[in-house]
């Protein structure tokens, strides 16, 4: 065989090489490929379940001051590690500001999200907020409440009920912001609100959307 010929072969077999070579690449990169998908789909499919439960427990936020901000309570909560929520049977929720009326949240059940800041109550969700020299009585009812603790935030897509003093309110959709004392009705707003005498103005006011 000619040089010429033998180096033509050795090109030949050097391309035929890069070719299987190429190919067994990119099969490879294929299966990985599909295999992440699988673990990917396979952990997705994995379901949230508890590592851990408390029951009859009582939990204290405190705030920068080192005073007690609120309080939950329960018969049961139990951890979810894989998003690292909590659910609550039998929540209350009790506000413990020296500064503020205290408030009372009830439901049978609970769920807490995104490092404590989020919880959403359900089903028979009633509030109590205790009278004071500025303000009424007030009792909440709904079905569902998003409660935002640090921000002195409550609200609902429901139905809800508002009873403050000898005043009754109902709508869908209602926003309480403690922070500036509002208490706001998103849709079909019902009911009837009597001042108290000589309101100073710091009692939640009604706004009707």
């Amino acid at each position: 065989m000619s040089d010429n010929a033998r180096t033509a072969h050795n090109i030949r077999l050097g391309i035929i090489v890069a070719v299987l070579v190429a190919l067994g690449l990119g099969s490879f990169w294929v299966l990985e490929v599909v295999r992440r998908d699988g673990t990917n789909a396979q952990s997705e499919r994995v379901p949230n379940k508890p590592d851990y439960y408390v029951e009859k427990f009582n939990y204290v936020k405190m705030a920068e001051s080192g005073q007690p901000r609120f309080s939950i309570t329960g018969d049961k909560m139990v951890h979810f590690p894989q998003d690292d929520s909590f659910e609550i049977t039998m929540p209350v929720i009790t506000g413990l500001d020296p500064a503020k009326p205290t408030m009372v949240l009830r439901s049978k059940r609970a769920r807490i999200e995104d490092d404590n800041s989020k919880v959403h109550m359900y089903d028979d969700v009633n509030g109590n907020r205790a009278a004071t020299s500025t303000s009424e009585n007030m009792h909440l009812k709904t079905e569902y409440l998003l409660v935002l603790p640090d921000d002195d935030i409550a609200k609902t897509d429901k139905y809800a009920e508002v009873t403050m003093g000898s005043s009754f309110m109902t709508g869908t959709g209602m926003i309480i912001n403690d922070a500036i004392k509002q208490l706001e009705f998103l849709h079909d707003f019902h009911g009837y609100y009597e001042p108290r005498p000589k309101d100073t103005g710091t009692a939640a006011q009604p706004v009707k959307k």
